[in-house]
């Protein structure tokens, strides 16, 4: 088997954690924020880990293991 490409989009909008973890942002946080509540926008500025079936194909797309 040949090595696995880095998939760079997602390389560039997730990170590894040194334990493991994906880490990644939230959507909706680039513009029209004034409608949005001052509790709604701190929790899109803050970085979530990525869970469930989604933790696997990331992974795969990183060329982790």
């Amino acid at each position: 088997m040949p090595k696995l490409k880095t998939h760079k989009g997602t390389a560039k909008r997730v990170k590894l954690t040194s334990n493991g973890k994906i880490t990644r942002r939230h959507a909706f946080g680039g513009h029209l924020l004034a409608k949005k509540s001052k509790s709604r926008k701190r929790a899109i500025n803050a970085v979530t880990i990525v869970t469930g079936g989604m933790k696997k194909n990331i992974k795969t797309a990183l060329g982790a293991k």
